[in-house]
C-alpha cells in the first residue's frame, strides 16, 4: 500500500525539530556578496546533517512521503538560525517545486515563522534549483507568482546548467538568477563561457533580473566576470559555509 504524504500543518518549534521525518538535519550559511560595495547582500541557508555531514547524505533519506515535511522544515529552520545569529542581510532559502502542491498553503509555515523569529518577509529570497527537471511549468509559474506578490523575492539557482536553460526564464522571471559553477569554471580561459554569460547577462539587463555568480574560487574567475558588470558573487573564494553560524569573508 502506497504511503500518501502528510500534509497537516504543524508549528514552527514541531518543523525545527523535524516533525514528521525518520531523520533530522541542520543549517550552514554561506555569504553572497556584493564586491562593489564590499558588503553582504545575502546568506544563503545550506542543507547539513546535525554533526555537519554534507548535503548529499541528507537528501538521501528524502522521498515522495518526506518531501513536504522537509521542505518546510527547511525553510523554517533556515528563518530560526536567521534570527539567532541576528543576519542584518537578505535570507536564501532554496525550496522543491515538487514539495509545494498549493503555494497559498505551503507558505503558511514560512509567514508564521517569520513573525515568530522576528524575520520580515521582504528580506526572504526562494530559490528555485534549475537542475531539478520541471514538469509542470504552470505550476512552477504560479509558485514563482505567489511568492512575489506575498512580498519575497525569487531566484532560480544553478542556471545555465538544468534541463531548461532561457526556456525556464522565458515562462517566468524571478528578480534573480545564479549563474551555474560549471559556465563559471576556468571562465577567464574560456571564450565560449565568456560568450554565453554576456548573453545572459544582456536578456538580464533587458528584463530587469539581478544576476549572481556562484561557485566562484579564483581571483581570475572573479576578475573576469567583474569585468562584464556583474557585482554580485557567491564561492570559495570569499568564504566556505559556516555550520550554524556567519562566515568570515574574505574581501580581495
Amino acid at each position: 500500500m502506497k504511503i500518501q504524504p502528510d500534509f497537516r500543518e504543524l508549528s514552527c518549534s514541531e518543523c525545527t525539530q523535524g516533525a514528521g521525518l525518520e531523520f533530522d538535519f541542520s543549517m550552514a550559511l554561506q555569504p553572497i556578496v556584493n564586491a562593489t560595495t564590499r558588503t553582504v547582500f545575502a546568506q544563503e541557508a545550506l542543507v547539513r546533517g546535525l554533526n555537519n555531514e554534507s548535503a548529499a547524505k541528507v537528501f538521501n533519506h528524502v522521498n515522495d512521503t518526506n518531501r513536504y515535511r522537509f521542505d518546510q522544515a527547511c525553510r523554517v529552520k533556515a528563518i530560526k538560525l536567521a534570527s539567532e545569529l541576528e543576519i542584518d542581510s537578505l535570507l536564501s532559502i532554496n525550496f522543491m517545486p515538487r514539495a509545494v502542491y498549493r503555494p497559498e498553503l505551503c507558505i503558511r509555515a514560512t509567514l508564521k515563522a517569520a513573525k515568530e523569529y522576528g524575520f520580515p518577509i521582504e528580506r526572504i529570497i526562494f530559490e528555485v534549483t534549475e537542475g531539478e527537471k520541471v514538469d509542470d511549468y504552470d505550476h512552477l509559474r504560479s509558485i514563482v507568482d505567489h511568492y512575489k506578490q506575498r512580498g519575497f523575492l525569487t531566484a532560480i539557482d544553478d542556471f545555465g546548467a538544468g534541463y531548461s536553460g532561457l526556456n525556464l526564464l522565458a515562462e517566468m522571471q524571478t528578480n534573480l538568477i545564479k549563474l551555474d559553477m560549471a559556465l563559471v569554471r576556468n571562465v577567464h580561459q574560456d571564450r565560449v563561457r565568456q560568450s554565453i554569460i554576456k548573453g545572459i547577462l544582456q536578456v538580464c539587463r533587458d528584463l530587469d533580473i539581478e544576476v549572481i555568480a556562484e561557485g566562484i574560487e579564483t581571483a581570475e574567475e572573479f576578475e573576469t566576470l567583474q569585468s562584464f558588470g556583474i557585482e554580485l558573487f557567491q564561492g570559495f573564494f570569499f568564504a566556505e559555509p559556516a555550520f550554524e553560524s556567519l562566515a568570515s569573508i574574505s574581501w580581495r
